[in-house]
């Protein structure tokens, strides 16, 4: 078995799920756990300055080998130790598929999962590859323990091959990214990279380097609650309230309506009795300016029903969430250009897309750490029908080593 896969299928089996709401970052014992694990490999590894602080972030450093002082970027690699609270990654059992014929992969035949060119047409870009799936009961854990494997095996083949130059290189496994709460409390200093990459995004050849930019909505509607016997010209129902606000939003601008550069409202959570009613969505959109639209669309959606109703039934509040990332990249597109090349010296032509969601990346670069997205080979993430391609993680390992030559070349 490739020492990748070994890896990987070692990191998906040790629960790092991550949970909303918990008040505390890591918000899971078990991001400790692996990310206790990773410091004592990296010291096996021969890393120095190795370190897990108080929120299970994993930091390391591998010292530059250049000789005459020759001086070149800091570069780092980071990837998150938690999976997504929307599936469970409790007992990951992975499944190996070894080379893919291009039809279909029965991940759990009693639960009808299957993976199939049609649903998943990039299933197609894997032929010849080895695939591994969950058993169906679970997420598999790609998103982001594929990243964490392929920076973990990037630091042993560079350690193992000292012809292989290249400056000091920093790197990183983060808690609570699915959550969105690892990124803030990063110690950029102490990591010391000029500059970093996520190793977080989808499926081969992929590169990001645009985000959405993104706030969380939370709407809520008072009411006045009597006897419904009684109700004539007196109750006020925030149910009601709620369903005004609900019927307000645009049908064509939610997440199942839209794609590409298109941006969305999406309402996640609704709960509500005649007391009391509440709305939680979230905004995104690319354009820094449209967001602030959309916010100023709710708040003016709640002056309306509040105008109707004679009262200020509806109040809202909204959070900024993160920012789009490639705002932050403006006058360091070297960081962009030498990553590009570095794909296309290991064969790939660079598939830029923007992503419809954010990174650890999108806080990162806002706080002074320019941080763009580079691929690991899954897909279908947060979900029992997850895949990553074991090949496409090794071509991303030969990219991040290729990006580190680079930069030592134009020394």
């Amino acid at each position: 078995m490739k020492r990748i896969l070994e890896r990987f299928i070692d990191y998906v089996q040790i629960d790092t799920q991550s949970q909303e709401d918990a008040g505390v970052v890591p918000s899971t014992k078990g991001q400790f756990d692996l990310a206790n694990k990773l410091a004592d490999e990296l010291k096996q590894l021969g890393a120095e300055k190795i370190k897990v602080d108080e929120h299970a972030c994993v930091t390391a450093k591998i010292p530059s080998n250049l000789q005459d002082g020759k001086k070149v970027p800091s570069i780092g690699f980071i990837a998150h130790l938690d999976t997504a609270p929307d599936c469970s990654g409790k007992n990951v059992k992975p499944q190996i598929v070894e080379n893919y014929d291009g039809g279909q992969i029965v991940i759990n035949k009693e639960r009808n999962i299957i993976l199939e060119p049609k649903m998943n047409p990039e299933l197609l870009d894997y032929v010849g590859n080895t695939i591994v799936t969950s058993d169906g009961t679970t997420l598999l854990g790609a998103d982001n323990k594929a990243g964490i494997a392929i920076i973990m095996d990037a630091v042993e083949v560079i350690k193992n091959n000292p012809e292989i130059k290249h400056g000091d290189i920093c790197v990183a496994f983060t808690p609570d990214e699915e959550v969105q709460g690892g990124a803030e409390l990063f110690d950029i200093e102490g990591f010391g990279a000029d500059f970093a990459f996520t190793i977080d995004g989808d499926g081969l050849g992929e590169f990001n380097y645009e985000t959405f930019n993104a706030a969380d909505a939370h709407i809520e509607c008072k009411g006045v609650c009597i006897h419904p016997g009684a109700a004539k010209d007196k109750m006020v129902n925030p149910i009601v309230l709620a369903n005004e606000f609900l019927s307000a939003l645009p049908r064509t601008e939610a997440p199942e309506t839209t794609e590409g550069r298109d941006g969305f409202y999406y309402v996640y959570e609704i709960s509500g009795d005649t007391d009391c009613a509440k709305i939680d969505l979230l905004l995104r959109d690319f354009d820094r300016d449209n967001l602030e639209k959309r916010m100023d669309f709710l708040r003016k959606t709640a002056d309306e029903i509040n105008g109707r109703w004679g009262k200020d039934y509806v109040s809202v509040d909204i959070k900024i969430q993160y920012y789009n990332m490639t705002d932050f990249l403006k006058g360091k597109e070297h960081i962009i250009d030498t990553a590009l090349e570095a794909y296309r010296e290991c064969g790939l032509e660079p598939k830029i897309t923007a992503v419809r969601g954010g990174t650890d990346g999108s806080t990162l670069s806002r706080r002074g750490l320019p941080t763009p997205n580079m691929f690991v080979g899954g897909h279908n993430y947060h979900s029992v029908s997850e895949f990553a391609s074991v090949e496409a993680m090794e071509k991303s390992r030969e990219v991040v080593i290729k990006i580190v030559e680079l930069y030592a070349e134009k020394a």
